[in-house]
């Protein structure tokens, strides 16, 4: 595993105008090719830290680097060019599609507005991306309605890879659909980390679904941190009495 760091945020901290703290000082870092795991109840802070780690909400204090570049302070102009290095995969798959256009339109669109790619690369490109996240080419031209919640997740997942990113946040990625499909979205997250040297901010309330992808983890309460480390150490041996009443309420299966 490399030992390059893509995502650094150090205290980050979160007060919104009506003076509620979400976040107080929460510090991570994710190394090229890994997957952390940043768990939680629903209300404990982390789908926040997930969005400033991608400078889609300002923290109130704390710094953000990616590869080493703080991105903290930038503009809006230079976090557009940033864009896609880091992307989202949120929880929702169809709210997360344009209902009146064919889902070609969702993978294309990120290429259009940073890529100076042609119509025909676009297409050639959106061909690639559908392939390698196992959907039908023939799907391209569908609507979000007229396909399953799994597939939809999957377009939201081509959408994300189509610039390359160097970070993907998945933000409760599959709290949205059913068992078996979560299962096959997994399975298909882990294919992709390995074929593509990927690096994962895997956001869920799920612990089992943690500890099934995540390499280390972040536990979050009430907007700070109560544990982090190795994952399987973490679910082997913690000491923490919130993180153990957390691990207890995962329903044992094989």
């Amino acid at each position: 595993m490399s030992e390059e760091l893509v995502l650094e945020c150090e205290g980050l901290a979160k007060r919104y105008p009506n003076g509620k703290l979400a976040v107080d000082g929460v510090s991570l870092a994710i190394r090229r090719g890994e997957t952390h795991g940043l768990v939680g109840e629903s209300g404990s802070g982390k789908s926040t830290v997930a969005r400033m780690a991608l400078m889609l909400e300002r923290p109130t204090a704390g710094r953000v680097r990616l590869l080493g570049e703080e991105i903290t302070g930038l503009g809006q102009r230079a976090l557009r060019a940033k864009r896609g290095t880091m992307q989202l995969v949120l929880q929702d798959p169809i709210a997360a599609l344009n209902r009146s256009r064919p889902v070609r339109h969702a993978i294309e669109l990120p290429l259009i507005l940073h890529t100076r790619m042609t119509r025909e690369e676009r297409s050639a490109r959106v061909g690639e991306l559908l392939d390698l996240v196992g959907l039908d080419r023939t799907l391209a031209e569908r609507h979000p309605s007229e396909l399953s919640g799994g597939q939809c997740q999957r377009i939201g997942i081509a959408r994300a890879l189509a610039l390359n990113p160097e970070l993907v946040v998945l933000d409760e990625a599959v709290s949205a659909i059913d068992v078996v499909m979560q299962a096959q979205i997994l399975n298909l997250l882990k294919d992709l980390q390995r074929s593509l040297g990927l690096t994962y901010l895997f956001v869920s309330h799920d612990l089992a679904v943690v500890k099934y992808m995540s390499h280390t983890m972040t536990v979050m309460r009430a907007g700070i941190v109560e544990e982090q480390g190795d994952c399987e150490e973490i679910f082997r041996s913690t000491e923490n009495a919130y993180t153990r009443e957390l691990i207890a309420a995962v329903p044992a299966f094989d």
